[in-house]
C-alpha cells in the first residue's frame, strides 16, 4: 500500500528496534552495522529513562545509522516520547497505549513526520480510528525472539487480517529472515525486529540476510 510520507522506501522496509538492553556489546556498533547492511529505520525506545538521559543515548544511535546508511533513505523514529523526537531532529514517532494520541503527535510534530501506532489486534487498525497514522506495527505475528511472548501470536492469517484494514503494516514478533518474505506476501509494508539482529553474532550479516529475504518477496 502506498503512502505519501512513506515513498521514498520502495522496496519492503526494514525496521530496527532498539532499547537500551538491546545488545550485550556496543549498540552504536550493532545500529551501524545493521544500517550498512540494509535497515531502513530505527526506532529508539525506553521507558525506564528521564528525557535527559534519553537525549544522551539516542543522538549517537540516530548519528551512526544516518551516517552507515549514506544517501540512502532512512528514518529515525522515537518511541512514545515526541517531545525526544523533536529535540533530537527526529524523522518521527511511534506511538503506544500510553503516549499522545495519532491525531495530537501530528499536529505537534507537523506534517512531514512519520506517526505509527503499536496495535494488536486488527480491528485496532482503522484510518478513522488513528487520524494522523501513517503506519502501525503489528504484533506479535509469531513468539518474539527477544522477549517472552505476552499475547497469543496471531501468524500469517491474522497479519493478512490486519494488513486489509486500510493502513501500511509492519510486521512484528518472532520475524527472521527465515519467515520474513512470508510476512510480505502478506500483505505487510515491511517489518520491525529486535532479537534478529541485536542478538545475532554477526549482527550485520543477519541485517543482510533479512534484506535479502525481504527483497526477494
Amino acid at each position: 500500500m502506498s503512502h505519501p510520507r512513506l515513498g521514498a522506501w520502495t522496496q519492503p522496509i526494514l525496521a530496527l528496534v532498539v532499547g537500551t538492553q538491546s545488545a550485550p556489546g556496543s549498540l552504536e556498533d550493532v545500529v551501524a552495522a545493521a544500517f550498512r547492511n540494509g535497515a531502513d529505520w530505527l526506532q529508539l525506545r525506553d521507558r525506564q529513562v528521564e528525557a535527559r538521559a534519553f537525549l544522551d543515548w539516542a543522538l549517537p544511535l540516530a548519528r551512526a545509522a544516518r551516517q552507515a546508511a549514506g544517501p540512502r533513505p532512512t528514518a529515525i523514529l522515537v518511541n512514545r516520547r515526541s517531545d525526544v523526537a523533536r529535540a533530537i531532529g527526529a524523522d518521527g514517532v511511534h506511538l503506544g497505549f500510553d503516549a499522545l494520541s495519532s491525531k495530537e503527535a501530528r499536529a505537534f510534530l507537523g506534517d512531514r513526520a512519520l506517526v505509527g501506532v503499536s496495535t494488536h489486534y486488527k480491528d485496532e487498525i482503522d484510518p478513522a480510528l488513528l487520524p494522523g497514522a501513517d503506519y502501525v506495527h503489528f504484533a506479535p505475528v509469531f513468539a518474539p525472539l527477544s522477549k517472552p511472548a505476552e499475547r497469543e501470536p496471531a501468524g500469517l492469517e491474522g497479519l493478512a487480517a490486519a494488513c486489509s484494514r486500510g493502513l501500511p503494516v509492519l510486521a512484528q514478533g518472532g520475524i527472521a529472515a527465515t519467515n520474513a518474505a512470508s510476512a510480505i506476501g502478506c500483505g505487510a509494508h515491511g517489518v520491525a525486529v529486535t532479537g534478529a539482529i541485536t542478538e545475532a553474532k554477526d549482527p550485520g550479516a543477519a541485517t543482510a540476510q533479512l534484506r535479502a529475504a525481504l527483497d526477494s518477496a
